[in-house]
């Protein structure tokens, strides 16, 4: 059974960073695609990020130069360094993985207030 646990989220002031954490069990966890997504109340989910097993990374352009995602093979975990965060930034945070199939974890909640 896959299993995706995010954790980390939280509420930050303007300018301030989080860091996300996503834990995986019941997969390959070296050749899954990770990405983290984000949903804001009314919106639809968008993706933020995204890095392969060898270690690409793609990121939104509303994020790039602000964010980081990072994995370690080690503890079957990928990161989201999140920094100069913005109001806009605000939603729930969901990790995503693509190894045979697409798979979910419950999502984290990141406020960002002014």
């Amino acid at each position: 059974q896959v299993q995706l646990v995010e954790s980390g989220g939280g509420l930050v002031q303007a300018g301030g960073s989080l860091r996300l954490s996503c834990t995986t069990s019941g997969l390959n966890f070296n050749r899954a695609l990770m990405g983290w997504y984000r949903q804001a109340p009314g919106k639809s989910r968008e993706s933020v990020a995204f890095i392969t097993s060898a270690g690409s990374t793609n990121y939104a352009d509303s994020v790039k130069a602000r964010f980081t995602v990072s994995r370690d093979s080690g503890k079957n975990t990928v990161y989201l360094e999140m920094t100069s965060l913005k109001p806009e930034d605000t939603g729930v945070y969901y990790c995503n993985a693509r190894w045979n199939d697409n798979y979910w974890g419950q999502g984290t909640q990141v406020t960002v207030s002014t």
